[in-house]
């Protein structure tokens, strides 16, 4: 954003005779080699994917090789290669990164399986018709390393393609509060590979002239208006599309719909239907055998990292090694919370010297530069191995996996009522919180994240996140 800001000018909008306009450099009609700029990134890209899934292809063969030990077999897999990336091709996971404005290796996992499935039973078939070898004796790995594969080199192409290409230039068109929500979602997830280089009012940006002349070199727009029509939205689309401009909305309804909404189709009629259940008997079972099996395993092969945590943390300072919390639970509930202690010993009882619960804005704080905080716990916290012990917490049911994180009692006994709907589910080791911006998210920004999830609870959801938080980790983004 900061390298975008240099080349573009001044980014936040000003208020001129009770119109907002963007403070950026006039901008000039769209040109061809803008055009060609936007078509070169997008081929780039599908050039990276493709070779992440060629590469994927080869690994399969050399499994293939390493698991049949025959050459007939090696040969049958090699002239599937191809096939691999046809099949990528047919389920679209080439052509997904370009239409939406925030696409990750997370999202398209179903399509990587589906892909997986089929191109491990077609080189099986190949591999019969050719009487190459006994597949079953290599079906299994052929499938592990073709899915676990071409997620990782998807993900690292993705990665590599954000750092060799210059970002999106968007330009947001819209007022209030919603204008400021896509801002800054575009702010808090650099992924986005988007820069935004203005501001304008709808009106504005049809005033004076085309709407073509007043969007200038941009990549995408993004429409984000409290009073969008079908006039304006029908002006923006026959506009994007003829200058090859990317086209987001964000509905002016959001606060409206909620979180806990799909939109279906009866033939051409858009239908939006509400989740206004709970999660279902089976759903809980589900999340529940994943929370143990996942907590089980974790802890087994995290248990020489818990050693060596424990012995970084006696050496460092006094105290105990482990730290323990009343916090609030399920329906509000309390239960004690276990984490690898980061701060010194007496930091409870010197919390009064930097917060004052009593005097809180809101039933929330965290502290960016605490002193209390000592110098193997900043690590610890950074890259969120103090949260290793609440496995316990997982496998004796006082937590999930995935859910909101959980609060200190003191706090949520400050809720109103309408922000007590966290408490309805299982706190979480990770969650939305952790995943959509951590310590960066203001209060509100993180109670809306969590109803979204709470609202559309899923063990597959909490797949995507738990899948999500390891990059989130690793980056250590948001982590105090």
């Amino acid at each position: 954003m900061a390298a975008a800001s240099e080349r573009c000018g001044p980014q936040r909008p000003e208020l001129v005779h009770g119109v907002q306009r963007a403070v950026s450099p006039r901008l000039r009609p769209r040109s061809d080699r803008a055009r060609l700029q936007v078509r070169t990134r997008a081929s780039y890209r599908r050039r990276l994917l493709v070779a992440a899934d060629v590469l994927s292809a080869l690994l399969v063969c050399v499994a293939v090789a390493q698991l049949s030990g025959e050459r007939g077999a090696t040969l049958a897999a090699l002239a599937c290669v191809p096939l691999w990336v046809l099949f990528a091709k047919l389920q679209g996971l080439y052509d997904r990164d370009h239409r939406t404005l925030r696409h990750l290796t997370v999202d398209e996992f179903p399509q990587l399986l589906t892909w997986a499935v089929t191109g491990t039973l077609t080189l099986g078939l190949v591999m019969i018709v050719t009487s190459a070898a006994a597949f079953n004796r290599v079906f299994v790995g052929a499938f592990v390393v073709a899915i676990v594969s071409a997620f990782l080199l998807r993900a690292l192409a993705r990665c590599l393609w954000r750092r060799v290409t210059p970002p999106e230039r968007a330009m947001i068109i819209g007022d209030g509060s919603l204008a400021q929500a896509a801002r800054r979602k575009l702010e808090l997830f650099p992924d986005t590979h988007v820069s935004v280089v203005g501001v304008l009012l709808a009106d504005a940006a049809r005033a004076n002239g085309s709407v073509a002349t007043r969007l200038g070199d941009v990549d995408r727009v993004i429409l984000a208006s409290q009073s969008l029509n079908e006039d304006v939205l029908a002006t923006f689309v026959k506009v994007c599309r003829e200058l090859e401009i990317k086209l987001s909305v964000i509905p002016p309804v959001r606060g409206m719909f909620g979180t806990a909404v799909e939109l279906r189709y009866v033939a051409d009629l858009p239908v939006v239907e509400y989740n206004t259940w709970s999660a279902s008997r089976s759903t809980l079972i589900l999340k529940r055998a994943l929370d143990v099996g996942v907590a089980l395993v974790a802890g087994i092969l995290l248990l020489p990292v818990a050693a060596v945590i424990a012995i970084a943390v006696r050496l460092d300072s006094k105290g105990p090694v482990i730290f323990s919390q009343r916090r609030a639970g399920r329906h509000g509930r309390p239960f004690t919370i276990y984490k690898f202690r980061t701060m010194v010993c007496d930091a409870e009882a010197r919390l009064a010297e930097f917060v004052s619960l009593d005097q809180l804005p809101e039933p929330a704080f965290k502290l960016q530069s605490d002193p209390r905080v000592t110098r193997v716990g900043r690590f610890l916290r950074r890259s969120s191995l103090d949260e290793l012990p609440q496995l316990v917490n997982v496998l004796r049911g006082e937590m999930s996996l995935v859910g909101p994180r959980p609060e200190q009692v003191e706090l949520v006994e400050l809720y109103r009522s309408d922000q007590r709907f966290r408490l309805d589910v299982k706190p979480g080791v990770t969650g939305p919180m952790q995943v959509f911006g951590r310590g960066q998210l203001t209060f509100e920004e993180r109670l809306a994240v969590e109803r979204e999830y709470i609202e559309n609870h899923s063990v597959g959801r909490d797949i995507r996140l738990l899948a999500l938080t390891f990059g989130v980790v690793v980056g250590g983004r948001g982590a105090y």
